[in-house]
């Protein structure tokens, strides 16, 4: 019996037997979603990066509800904006002056454009390295030729081993997922009405999270009331 039949014998006696369990399963069964990939924000020039891409959709996004390109808008600062806040609004204006929107210094004389940041912490453990395109693709290869062949020889496995590297490398250079993560939503309003709405999800590093940070409004000043004496 071949390796690829031995494998793929193991893999139906492991589904048959997860089929098994699944008619006595007391609650709903875990499952994993599709793997997916994720943009993790780690320097100011990536902030800008969002911004560019926040500027060119929500302009796309207005010229197909029917607002031209002298349509004027206004970005909102946050309350008590953090390190982030600051930035980003710059980047906002100086990215929609570049590309020749009319852009008011102050409120109401047109669009409104505001955005809104939510950290989100995670406590589980998040797995650094997930096989993936490169694994996949070589793996199939690798079927592929077993079942046509009859066997497997050292090339194809050395194959699959450097398809996994790959993968390694793509992971860890990026510094891997991390327990926190910023969603990031734009908002054009006009007359408390939502006309254009982008919401995104980045990873940030652990380390970098006070920077997104807004600071604490002061607490208010305690003015002791005077008292008017009236002599008898």
């Amino acid at each position: 019996m071949s390796l690829i039949k031995a494998l793929g014998l193991s893999a139906a006696a492991a589904a048959a037997l997860a089929l098994a369990g699944c008619g006595s399963a007391p609650i709903p069964l875990a499952k994993n979603f599709e793997q997916t990939s994720q943009h993790k924000v780690r320097s100011a020039g990536h902030w800008e990066l969002l911004s560019s891409d926040v500027v060119e959709q929500t302009r796309a996004s207005l010229a197909q509800i029917g607002f031209g390109q002298d349509a004027p808008l206004h970005v909102a600062l946050p309350p008590n904006p953090s390190s982030f806040d600051l930035a980003f609004r710059d980047f906002l204006i100086t990215q929609m002056v570049q590309r020749g929107a009319v852009v008011q210094q102050q409120p109401g004389a047109g669009l409104e454009v505001s955005y809104t940041t939510q950290l989100v912490r995670h406590n589980s453990d998040r797995p650094h390295v997930i096989p993936g395109q490169y694994t996949m693709i070589a793996a199939g290869l690798m079927a592929a030729y077993g079942l046509r062949h009859e066997h497997i020889d050292a090339k194809l496995l050395a194959t699959l081993g450097l398809a996994g590297a790959a993968d390694f490398a793509a992971s860890i250079n990026s510094g891997g997922p991390t327990n926190t993560e910023l969603v990031l939503t734009t908002t054009v309003a006009r007359g408390g009405q939502y006309l254009v709405r982008k919401t995104d999800v980045y990873y940030l590093e652990n380390a970098d999270v006070p920077l997104f940070l807004r600071p604490l409004p002061p607490p208010p000043q305690y003015r002791p009331t005077p008292m008017q004496v009236v002599a008898q």
